[in-house]
């Protein structure tokens, strides 16, 4: 590997990132930027696990997708263990999966079958709900090496990054519109029945205990229909 041109790949690589201007997007520059990275990489993806259902985010093939549906279907594989893995070794790496069907008896055989020839992934992230991966797929056994695993390594740092960024503007984007909408409402209220700030809060706040309704939800009905539904 030639170190140099790589720190320059990296570096331009987490300045691309970060200039996205979503999380899907930023989702998708990470899992395209591994199969132009990372040497034997024919495919990524990110594998989110809620409980036991899994969802396949940025995928760029439908290898990936196929192959994180398996596993959700059999209950195990590579990436639902990277994904489960919250405290041991965050990196694993599949160089034959036709020598891996002890451990995954029934993966193995059908990822085979799908054409996937060794894997690797990174635990990418946890919160308090979710666990996810970013996985990396090649047609032909042996095909990621130690270069790869660094390299591998080094994106999904930044990945882990640039995701919690995206993430965290997302949420603050989402606060906004909240806050918005309500202080709409509470105009309406104000305006249609001549109560002040807080009486209209209160208004709403009870509205939604009452009616086991987010408030925000609460807040959009009244900024329709003009009024409490």
């Amino acid at each position: 590997m030639d170190l140099g041109r790589f720190a320059q790949q990296m570096a331009s690589m987490a300045r691309d990132l970060l200039a996205q201007d979503s999380v899907d997007s930023t989702l998708q520059r990470i899992t395209a930027t591994a199969t132009e990275l990372v040497d034997g990489c024919d495919a990524a993806g990110i594998l989110i696990l809620h409980d036991t259902k899994v969802e396949t985010l940025a995928a760029t093939h439908r290898m990936v997708t196929d192959s994180d549906q398996m596993q959700q279907q059999l209950g195990e594989g590579p990436c639902f263990d990277a994904a489960h893995d919250a405290r041991g070794e965050h990196v694993f790496r599949i160089a034959d999966l036709t020598n891996d069907y002890q451990r995954w008896p029934a993966y193995a055989p059908r990822a085979r079958e799908l054409g996937v020839g060794s894997m690797m992934g990174f635990l990418l992230f946890t919160d308090d709900e979710d666990l996810g991966a970013l996985n990396f797929y090649s047609r032909e056994p042996g095909a990621f090496t130690q270069d790869s695993e660094l390299a591998g390594l080094l994106l999904a740092s930044h990945a882990a990054v640039a995701f919690s960024s995206a993430r965290t503007h997302a949420q603050m984007e989402h606060a906004v519109a909240t806050r918005h909408v309500i202080g709409e409402a509470m105009g309406i209220l104000m305006g249609r029945h001549h109560i002040t700030e807080d009486q209209a809060f209160d208004v709403l706040r009870r509205y939604s205990q009452e009616s086991n309704t987010k408030l925000r939800e609460v807040a959009r009905q009244v900024c329709e229909h003009g009024g409490l539904p």
